[in-house]
This record gives structure tokens, sequence and C-alpha cells, in this order.
């Protein structure tokens, strides 16, 4: 599990650092994971390797800073595949703002599986926590 975990991280990192290279290396290629996919919220479903790759690109060349603190990991490996489920707390820039913002909680399941070159992402698949203010207000005594 431990390189399942290194392998989740890399990915993260090649995301915060710009590093495509490293992001190449993470992905399987099409004949080590059949149908490769990607959902970022926000996006339509990318499908392959080459299409994942290059949403990645202008993402990295177009973000002029995102950082993820991963929070309640979870990691399942049975044989050759993998799943780590986890929740992303985004803080990211604006382009024209020196301050930061924060880009909210994502709950994110990667799939990874097995190759002679170690463990190289099959599915990542992202999707937003809506919080609604009007819970909480009614959670803590506030007006219904």
């Amino acid at each position: 599990m431990e390189r399942v975990a290194e392998a989740n991280q890399q990915f993260y990192s090649s995301i915060e650092t710009g590093d495509i290279d490293l992001m190449r290396r993470i992905w399987a290629e099409e004949d080590q994971a059949p149908d490769l996919i990607c959902v970022n919220p926000g996006w339509p479903l990318l499908r392959g390797r080459a299409e994942i790759l290059r949403a990645w690109s202008l993402v990295m060349a177009n973000v002029p800073y995102i950082q993820y603190v991963l929070t309640d990991t979870h990691i399942g490996v049975h044989g050759d595949v993998a799943m780590v489920t986890c929740e992303e707390n985004v803080l990211t820039a604006e382009d024209d703002s020196p301050g930061f913002v924060a880009g909210g909680q994502v709950v994110t399941m990667n799939l990874f599986t097995r190759t002679e070159q170690g463990w190289r992402l099959w599915s990542h698949h992202a999707s937003p926590v809506l919080l609604d203010d009007d819970d909480d207000e009614d959670e803590t005594g506030g007006e219904e």
C-alpha cells in the first residue's frame, strides 16, 4: 500500500509543480489499462491518454498556483488494482489577485493498476462537495 500512496502523492505533486513529464509517468499507457478516464469538477469526461494529458497540460499552463491538502485518505488493493479515495482540500490563486482563494473541497477516487514500471493511474474521478449554508444554520438553531 505504501507504493500506491506514493503514486497517488506523485499525481498531486505533478499538478502542484506543473510537471507534465511526471504526469506522463503517472498515467498508465493504453495497453496497461483499458479505457483510461479522467473526470474533474466542471469538465466533460476525458477519455484516453492523449486527451487526458492534453487537458492536464492546459491546466498546468494556466493555473498560477494550486495546492492540495489531502484528508480522509483510504487505500484498498486487490491483486493488480488499487483504489484510493480521499478529500482534496484545494487552495488556488486567482490570475490577477495577490492573495489566495480557497478552491473548495472535492471527493476523489483514483484507480491504479500495477505495471512493470510500478503503480500507474488508470482513472481519476473528482466531484465537488457542495456545502449548503442553510443546513448549517438549521443545525445550530438558526431560523428555518
